[in-house]
């Protein structure tokens, strides 16, 4: 496994050029949305999850290193982090968050190493 948050796992089951966008978003604790936007850049791949209702509709951005596993069949991944985690997060701003690296910087303060 890796230990950097904004890559994804290797016990994950992530296939690398594999579209993870529209599958399902399970965090521990119950459904937190859908992703919207993915990218599997090397050390910068990350979610962009939409979380519909449960939160007022915010998009949250999540790293890879959050995901602990992937369901292809179903279109299903689930991440290692409470509904509240990500409802806490640092608020998603989508013009700063490609190549910012204050910004990653605080998502991994915030979300801190990948753990199961």
């Amino acid at each position: 496994m890796t230990g950097n948050i904004w890559s994804h796992r290797d016990t994950a089951g992530y296939r690398p050029g594999t579209d993870l966008t529209g599958f399902m978003v399970e965090a521990i604790d119950g459904t937190v949305g859908k992703v919207d936007k993915h990218s599997d850049e090397v050390d910068a791949a990350y979610l962009v999850v939409e979380t519909g209702g449960w939160i007022f509709g915010k998009h949250v951005l999540l790293p890879a290193g959050v995901i602990s596993s992937i369901d292809l069949d179903n279109t299903t991944l689930y991440v290692a982090r409470t509904k509240d985690e990500i409802k806490n997060a640092p608020k998603f701003d989508k013009e700063k968050h490609i190549g910012d690296s204050e910004y990653h910087r605080k998502l991994t303060g915030y979300y801190g190493a990948p753990h199961s």
